[in-house]
């Protein structure tokens, strides 16, 4: 029985500028702006290490249209590594990295084919047996038409690898690129399908397998934990399926419990005792929540500021290694019932805010992000940023008007 042997990625990023982190030290933003870069040798390590028959990079390999020349230089760096040990890399563009943008060229090696803005087929043989893999790269930032339409459907005498960089039809958690239903995947009698665009790792389907592998470093709160990529195993017959670990920084939430807590030196003890695990051997970046919290304990933490309380612990942390980075500190009072549930006004609030459409999302929000000095540390608001705000308003709102009850 033939298998081939492959490795899927998506949304390396490279280049990311790592916004909204300004409140951290110089050393650990230089850590974090290297840190795509840093994920990205790991991919080409595991590669040259595992030699695969081939690889496939599922969009957005850079974070902006205008693709950062360090960035380009790094990759085109991979891609002749990849190039001297035979691995062939087939690579499509996607909303971030799109063929429209502007940027200076950098060749690449024979070994890498990029797909073009219109679905194609390109035919490559594994041990003897016929590969058939069928992309499209973006033609501008914001494609809302299905192209899995344009996808032949399998010829039936070989594999057949689909890459599609988009999202589910109707999945408004993310903005809507080349939508598709996976009925519409299925349709196509795939052996596998390579998708990009969603950053949480994900498998829409087993047999054949629709896989999400996420990207391969996360870049901001909401991409906790463990990022990468999969080696695959394919057979007729068969997936075996390889997460393989590539972050070398972690965005993390961890609670600590503070029932019984009087003294703010038992408190720092116990938050040092949570966040340094044994097996812990990369870096992160916090959210603390402070769970059992009683009304004594409640009482400890009012004797001062809540930021006196976070630049205290990171004082404490600083020593650390590898790093820990407190990003905020949440103290989870809502559990002890030392608040009420939130009241009609907040319920009025949420319910509104459910209702603004994208534009009165991007009124509300525009003394901000047209603000002549604000407006070059802030990414061009797209729907996924809206998606991101409405989430950490509601969050906000919910904390903030119980506190005050």
């Amino acid at each position: 029985m033939t298998t081939i042997r492959f490795i899927h990625t998506a949304d390396l990023h490279l280049g990311s500028p790592f916004k909204g982190m300004a409140d951290v030290p110089q050393s650990l933003l230089e850590a974090l702006r290297n840190s795509t870069l840093k994920a990205f040798q790991q991919l080409i390590d595991y590669a040259l290490a595992s030699k695969p028959d081939f690889m496939l990079i599922a969009g957005d390999l850079y974070d902006g249209e205008d693709r950062n020349l360090r960035a380009q230089l790094k990759f085109q760096e991979g891609m002749e590594k990849l190039h001297e040990a035979d691995i062939p890399v087939f690579l499509s563009h996607g909303n971030h990295d799109h063929l429209a943008g502007t940027w200076t060229r950098v060749a690449l090696p024979p070994n890498v084919h990029v797909f073009a803005d219109t679905v194609e087929t390109v035919g490559i043989q594994v041990n003897g047996e016929d590969v058939a893999i069928h992309g499209f790269s973006y033609k501008e930032r914001h494609v809302r038409t299905p192209m899995i339409r344009h996808y032949p459907p399998a010829a039936g005498n070989r594999f057949e690898i689909g890459m599609l960089h988009g999202s589910m039809a109707g999945d408004d958690t993310h903005a809507v690129y080349a939508p598709f239903t996976k009925e519409e995947l299925l349709e196509k009698r795939y052996d596998y399908w390579a998708l990009g665009h969603i950053h949480m790792r994900q498998q829409l389907h087993s047999d054949p397998p629709i896989m999400y592998p996420g990207n391969i470093q996360g870049r901001h709160r909401n991409e906790k934990g463990m990022k990468g990529f999969y080696e695959v195993e394919l057979s007729k017959t068969e997936t075996a399926l390889h997460f393989i670990p590539a972050s070398n920084i972690l965005f993390e939430e961890m609670e600590v419990d503070c029932s019984g807590l009087r003294h703010a030196n038992e408190w720092i003890k116990r938050c040092r005792e949570t966040l340094d695990p044994p097996e812990t051997k990369i870096g992160r970046i916090v959210e603390l929540v402070l769970t059992g919290v009683d009304a004594e304990t409640a009482e400890l933490f009012s004797q001062a500021p809540e930021n006196e309380w976070l630049e205290v612990l990171r004082e404490h942390m600083e020593e650390m290694e590898p790093f820990v980075w407190i990003r905020s500190l949440d103290i989870e009072r809502r559990s002890t019932g030392i608040h009420a549930a939130p009241n009609g006004m907040v319920e009025t609030i949420l319910t509104t805010m459910e209702e603004w459409s994208v534009d009165d999302w991007r009124s509300t929000l525009q003394d901000v992000y047209q603000h002549v000095r604000m407006s070059k540390y802030l990414d061009v608001l797209d729907e996924t940023d809206i998606i991101r705000i409405k989430l950490d308003a509601k969050r906000l709102i919910e904390t903030e008007m119980t506190r005050m009850e």
